[in-house]
């Protein structure tokens, strides 16, 4: 802070009294003119001099080590000197605020306010202070209350069932939906996949106690479980396989924490352990390779590689999204507010925020090779002919002397910056390019592994036409060499790694930001937790480790309710609490708290399994009721928030292109592998700066919507237009629009289009007669039969499109009939258009 802008502010605690008439009005009149003029006076702290206006007791003492004044008169009143005719120091006329004289509307309020008295509320201490500001709920320790005895104790199925009755009061719970809507349902909560017709029709003709609970025990076990439910998670993770920024470069491992996270939800690893093991896995005793790759949740952040982007800031940028995942994920809190003043709303100050940031500021990117299954063996064969070619072409083109002399100006222009500005720009996008680039030019060649010194010298045989001329990179060859090389590679299997975070062995010093910039440090803090939400034990290293640790810990009452109100979430649609990234005073409190706290509870008792939660959920009453909506609860609940009947709810984005490729038969069910690359509309690759989506081939491009690769800058249309986020910052919630793009998407798009000739096929390939097929279509797409009125509904529109495409024979000729060499193409045509319709439906996209 300028020695100014210091003299304006304590010029004003000259002025500060606790008692006065209130005729001028502090907040109203006089701290507008205070925030207008200094930053210090809006609700900030004045980090490096420990003083703040927004809070008297502080203001009293803190910046100011002489005796507090006594109250005095305008007249008499150093502030209004400096503002008015301004005082004589040292031979020089200061005059407060620097920059510019007070309007003198201004200058008046001031003058009267302190002639009045300078009335500082006291009640705006205390709120500054939070010394009246309620804890949010969910600050609260759990509670765990027995569920409430009802009158209808017949309707109850588990506790939940209790709670939800309690609250309905003398409104009756929906009934039971049909049979035929449950086993949709439960396919499309906990696989996200439908129920094929032989499924559906076991489970219909199962009448034995217990089916249904056989039927959830069955796909809580199946290996699509964790599919589904890492797509949420993935969200909160803010994963994608491109790096963000303006070129998006492609993240070609990323794929590796998507399929930790599928296989520890599949496991059903306990959810402690999975916080643990993702916030620190790197930390725990003797990590293995599984936990360190579960640390690839935090290299999920935004990077950049532009030439104007300053690398001190985009590492600042990382630890606040750091910071701000970890509030989101696991707390439920808008921590992210309190980075530039003190929260708003919540009980959490801007030093709490950065002693939160501070947990990560220790930590570095690191890479490690982990090969993939059948890798390890290929590689150990053939790594020493790939090394011993690899030297021949380097040595054929001279590159090791060119290359030391490169590194040697390199090394100067980090240790001399501004000497060689020619060499400042080489060194700048040497450092972007090379991930870990400085540290590998500074380690002594000898100690560089061979990945981290190949990495140096393809660059250096890449770029070498910056620092050698273009004459001379081509009198060298070395273009030619770099093309040798990159075949080279390609030619002969290289080893699979992963993306991890690890600590670094010097602590680096971690420093409030000023208004939130990464570049004015304030006080300096040590890592920890909010203070409103207790301390870390002092018994251990205050690291990664203890953070969490202290997530899961009986300590801390917020990671467990924001995990049942996610579950809750995804099996109805919208959570107990509305606003899963915000537990706060902003966001909405739960329709039922005591349930929650319950059901939080009992994470923890079931040993944090968050299967045992979801069983509980869908083996309710609650979860079971029908969706149809009831006229008495539109006007008395319109929202649903009671729970009288399930919710409708659109599938996600994902979830759509799977059931596409479930009804047609065209899934590809493997589970887990790298990302695939499906045909997506011309265009769309020209919206990325670096992107190259070559379309993946075979029938890999039928897989999952979760292995869609995701292009931060140009996300996959399909996908994009159904609401996925872009995965640049932590989603707890997405939105879930109604658009008519999305209709044109179900009917035009190429997966859509695919899918509609893949079941026409399906349909026509087997015997029946129209009324059958129909039936079975509905099968494949709704897990029902049709009604007698859909029967006649869609034989007359097949006699319709039959009709059409006979009498124009070029429509029946342009049929995609790949599958229909023996078929009529008009009928091929007619059931291709029925295929579309249903594929296109509100039923088809919607969990009844």
């Amino acid at each position: 802070m300028r020695l100014g802008c210091n003299a304006w502010i304590l010029s004003v605690l000259f002025a500060i009294v606790a008692h006065g008439q209130d005729k001028v009005d502090f907040i109203r009149d006089v701290q507008p003119i205070f925030r207008a003029r200094c930053v210090s006076c809006h609700g900030a702290a004045s980090q490096s001099s420990g003083l703040r206006l927004d809070r008297r007791e502080d203001a009293l003492r803190g910046g100011y080590s002489g005796p507090v004044l006594q109250p005095v008169s305008s007249a008499s009143s150093r502030l209004y000197q400096l503002i008015s005719t301004g005082i004589a120091v040292k031979g020089k006329n200061l005059r407060m605020p620097p920059g510019g004289q007070l309007p003198s509307n201004e200058a008046e309020i001031i003058r009267r306010w302190i002639d009045q008295g300078a009335v500082w509320p006291l009640e705006t201490d205390n709120q500054a202070a939070g010394k009246t500001r309620p804890r949010p709920w969910s600050f609260q320790p759990l509670r765990r209350d027995e569920p409430p005895s009802v009158s209808d104790a017949t309707w109850v199925r588990n506790p939940i069932d209790a709670f939800v009755l309690a609250k309905l009061g003398n409104t009756k719970p929906s009934p039971e939906a049909p049979k035929t809507t449950l086993v949709r349902r439960l396919y499309l909560d906990l696989t996200g996949l439908l129920p094929t017709p032989e499924e559906t029709a076991a489970f219909l003709a199962d009448d034995k106690p217990g089916a249904y609970e056989r039927l959830v025990d069955r796909l809580l076990q199946s290996e699509h479980y964790g599919e589904k439910w890492a797509r949420p998670w993935l969200d909160l993770a803010r994963f994608a396989d491109s790096e963000g920024g303006v070129q998006d470069y492609v993240r070609p491992y990323a794929w590796r924490y998507r399929e930790w996270v599928i296989q520890a939800v599949n496991r059903d690893m306990p959810f402690d352990q999975f916080t643990i093991s993702q916030m620190a896995g790197d930390l725990l005793p003797n990590p293995t390779l599984e936990q360190k790759l579960a640390t690839g949740f935090h290299r999920n952040t935004v990077t950049s590689r532009e030439g104007g982007i300053d690398l001190a800031q985009l590492r600042f940028d990382q630890l606040v999204d750091r910071a701000n995942t970890v509030g989101t994920a696991w707390l439920g809190l808008t921590v992210g507010c309190a980075q530039c003043h003190d929260h708003k709303y919540d009980p959490i100050t801007q030093k709490d925020y950065y002693r939160l940031m501070a947990f990560f500021e220790n930590s570095a990117e690191v890479d490690i090779e982990a090969p993939v299954p059948g890798e390890i063996g290929p590689y150990r064969q053939h790594v020493g002919e790939y090394r011993k070619q690899r030297q021949k072409i380097l040595e054929e083109y001279a590159v090791a002397p060119l290359q030391l002399d490169w590194e040697t100006n390199l090394r100067e222009a980090a240790a001399h910056p501004g000497m060689r500005t020619d060499w400042d720009g080489f060194y700048d996008s040497f450092s972007k390019l090379v991930d870990n680039a400085p540290k590998i030019l500074h380690k002594p060649s000898a100690q560089r592994i061979a990945r981290e010194q190949e990495a140096l010298t393809n660059f250096f045989v890449q770029y070498a036409e910056g620092p050698l001329g273009k004459k001379r990179y081509e009198e060298l060859h070395l273009k030619t060499a770099h093309e040798q090389l990159t075949a080279l590679r390609e030619k002969y299997p290289q080893l699979s790694l992963m993306m991890t975070l690890a600590e670094e062995a010097e602590r680096r010093p971690s420093y409030i930001r000023l208004r939130g910039s990464y570049k004015d440090l304030g006080t300096e803090v040590t890592p920890g937790i909010p203070e409103s939400l207790g301390a870390l034990p002092t018994d251990r290293p205050a690291d990664r480790l203890a953070l969490a640790q202290w997530l899961v810990s009986p300590d801390n009452p917020l990671t467990a309710r924001v995990a049942v109100n996610r579950s809750w979430q995804e099996l109805f649609g919208r959570g107990l609490s509305r606003t899963p990234e915000d537990f706060g005073m902003q966001g909405e409190k739960p329709t039922h708290p005591e349930l929650m706290d319950w059901l939080a509870s009992q994470l923890i008792r079931s040993g944090w399994s968050m299967k045992a939660i979801n069983r509980l959920i869908v083996t309710s009453a609650t979860y079971r009721q029908s969706s149809r909506i009831r006229p008495e609860l539109e006007a008395s609940d319109p929202g649903n928030t009671l729970l009288a009947r399930q919710s409708r709810v659109r599938l996600p984005a994902e979830l759509i292109r799977d059931a596409a490729l479930s009804a047609s038969g065209l899934l590809l069910d493997t589970v887990g592998g790298e990302s695939v690359r499906p045909p997506q509309p011309e265009g769309v690759t020209d919206l990325s700066y670096s992107m190259k989506w070559v379309e993946t081939t075979g029938r890999n491009r039928y897989r999952r919507g979760i292995y869609v690769q995701t292009q931060r800058t140009a996300l996959y249309p399909l996908l994009g237009n159904f609401d996925v986020p872009d995965r640049t910052v932590s989603c707890a919630r997405r939105e879930i629009s109604n658009t008519p793009l999305q209709a044109l998407n179900l009917m035009n798009d190429p997966l859509f289009t695919e899918a509609a000739q893949a079941l026409t096929a399906r349909l026509l390939k087997e015997p029946g007669t129209e009324a059958q097929r129909i039936d079975r279509a509905f099968q494949f797409c709704y897990a029902r039969q049709a009604s007698g009125k859909e029967r006649d509904t869609l034989s007359s529109y097949l006699a319709r499109r039959r009709q059409l495409a006979r009498s124009n024979a070029k429509l029946g000729e342009e049929m995609p009939v790949a599958e229909f060499d023996h078929i009529d193409p008009a009928e091929a045509a007619a059931w291709f258009g029925l295929a579309r319709s249903l594929l296109n439906t509100d039923e088809f996209i919607t969990r009844e």
